[in-house]
C-alpha cells in the first residue's frame, strides 16, 4: 500500500511532456490523436495544458517516504533473519533432546532386561538400576 501512495505521488511530482492533439472528423466520426489529420477531414488542433510546476513539498514528503520504506524493508528482513536463526536452533536443540531421550529410553530397556534375567542376590540390584533409569527418563522426557 505505502508503495503505492509513493508511486502516485512520484507520478504527481513528474512534469508532464506538453503535446499538441489533433481532432479529426471525418465522415461524421470525430478522432483524436497525435498525428495530423489525414486528407479530407476536418482538422482541429487543441493545445494540452501545461503540467503544473513541481512542487517540493510532495519530492520532500517522497524522499521522507522512500527512506521510511527503506527502513522499514531492513528491519523486516533483520527481524526475519533473526527468526530463522531462532527457529533454526530452537530445532537443534529438539534434535539433542530427542536424541538424549532416545539413549535414555535404550537404557531404561536394559536395564528391564537385565532385571528380568538377573538371579539370586543380583535380582534386587537389577531391579534398583532399572528403576532408576525409569526415573532417570521420566525426569529428562516428559511425556
Amino acid at each position: 500500500m505505502k508503495l503505492l501512495i509513493v508511486v502516485v505521488l512520484w507520478a504527481a511530482t513528474v512534469v508532464a511532456y506538453a503535446q499538441t492533439v489533433h481532432k479529426c472528423t471525418l465522415d461524421g466520426k470525430t478522432s483524436y490523436g497525435d498525428t495530423p489529420c489525414p486528407a479530407g477531414a476536418q482538422a482541429a488542433t487543441l493545445e494540452t495544458p501545461t503540467a503544473p510546476p513541481r512542487d517540493a513539498a510532495a519530492a520532500g514528503t517522497l524522499r521522507r517516504q522512500q527512506k521510511q520504506a527503506d527502513a522499514l524493508e531492513k528491519a523486516r528482513l533483520k527481524r526475519e533473519e533473526r527468526d530463522e536463526r531462532d527457529a533454526a536452533r530452537a530445532s537443534q536443540a529438539a534434535a539433542v533432546q530427542r536424541k538424549k531421550c532416545d539413549k535414555l529410553k535404550l537404557n531404561k530397556r536394559w536395564a528391564d532386561e537385565d532385571a528380568r534375567r538377573a538371579t539370586g542376590q543380583a535380582t534386587e540390584a537389577a531391579r534398583l538400576r532399572a528403576h532408576r533409569a525409569g526415573e532417570a527418563m521420566a525426569l529428562e522426557c516428559p511425556r
